[in-house]
């Protein structure tokens, strides 16, 4: 049989509820919840404001915590589980993204604390840490089509496996979390990131 798919046009900072609300009107149940909104910004603590870094709370750790809040009853009810999509950043510092890689340890550790809250009632908690992969995160950052280009080559040395990775391979990971092929997995923190993890030391210029 097909899958029926519901679209929902959101903004994950402020319509949590209705996401919810909405998505077991039409279904009735929850299975499983994928936090996979986020946004980047980046600059030094001299240049950033506080602003920016409400920008980037909200909507990459505020969100979470939001959504997991409401659907965590749902998800008790079915033994579902959730995945979180954070970022190789939250695991390493990288210069001039201060508010970015503190955002995603942020979704790390909420990852391993609600991984705790929840496994008395059999539900997981996991996450997910891509490395850089292309998506239209950078290309919604502001660089040229040109600068883009750039920006993956000059980057590719940042992985030992030598290239920047594809939403697919970050998709794969996330079903492997969310499938019974990992029901005794729950706290995990997965780097997707083609070995970028354990480099000892990285500064690019």
């Amino acid at each position: 049989s097909k899958a029926e798919l519901l679209l929902i046009t959101a903004d994950v900072t402020v319509d949590a509820e209705r996401i919810i609300k909405t998505t077991i009107d039409r279904f009735g149940q929850l299975d499983v919840l994928v936090n996979n909104a986020g946004i980047f910004e980046g600059g030094n603590i001299l240049d950033i404001d506080v602003d920016q870094f409400d920008r980037l709370m909200n909507t990459n750790m505020r969100s979470i915590f939001l959504l997991t809040k409401l659907a965590a009853p749902h998800l008790i009810k079915t033994k579902g589980n959730i995945v979180n999509v954070s970022s190789a950043s939250g695991l390493r510092a990288n210069h001039a993204m201060s508010t970015y890689c503190c955002s995603k340890a942020a979704v790390d550790q909420f990852t391993r604390c609600i991984a705790l809250d929840l496994a008395s009632q059999n539900v997981r908690v996991n996450s997910v840490n891509p490395g850089i992969i292309v998506t239209d995160i950078f290309r919604y950052s502001g660089p040229s089509p040109a600068e883009l280009d750039e920006f993956y080559k000059r980057l590719k040395k940042m992985h030992p496996l030598g290239r920047v990775g594809e939403p697919k391979e970050v998709a794969l990971a996330i079903v492997f979390l969310a499938s019974d092929s990992t029901s005794f997995i729950t706290g995990a923190n997965l780097p997707i990131d083609g070995g970028r993890h354990v480099v000892s030391s990285l500064i690019v210029d």
